[in-house]
């Protein structure tokens, strides 16, 4: 059995990070003071505080992409992931990558998305329809 993480990383505003992790990721709202507030990120927990965030760049080679880093992800079952992409793609987020599949047919098959919360943290979040198949070479 896996064990959560706890990642700690710094936010602009936390009435927009209440907004976008609690309403429109769906995580539950953590203890807070009134400089951080935690979160349940799918299991994980991280907490948000005032600062200034992380510098990035697209740095990453990843298949066809270029993706943010660092970045913070997750994986999840398939049916999650479908159904987070939806509710992302309802509430008009900016993807910096589309929902998509990539390594079609290859181990480690998946599907991702990318996109920043308001203060311009890179987030990834992968679906694999079997979990045997997230450390696949």
């Amino acid at each position: 059995m896996l064990t959560p993480f706890h990642l700690a990383y710094n936010v602009t505003d936390l009435d927009a990070a209440r907004q976008f992790y609690g309403e429109t990721l769906g995580c539950k709202e953590g203890r807070s003071t009134d400089s951080w507030v935690d979160f349940s990120f799918f299991g994980h927990q991280i907490s948000l505080h005032l600062g200034e965030p992380f510098k990035i760049q697209a740095t990453g080679k990843v298949g066809d992409h270029m993706v943010p880093m660092p970045h913070l992800g997750v994986v999840l079952h398939m049916p999650d992931w479908k159904a987070l992409a939806a509710r992302l793609t309802e509430a008009q987020i900016a993807f910096v990558i589309e929902p998509t599949i990539r390594f079609a047919g290859e181990p480690g098959e998946q599907a991702t998305m990318f996109f920043y919360d308001p203060s311009g943290n890179p987030i990834e979040v992968k679906g694999f329809a079997d979990m045997e198949a997230v450390f696949a070479s």
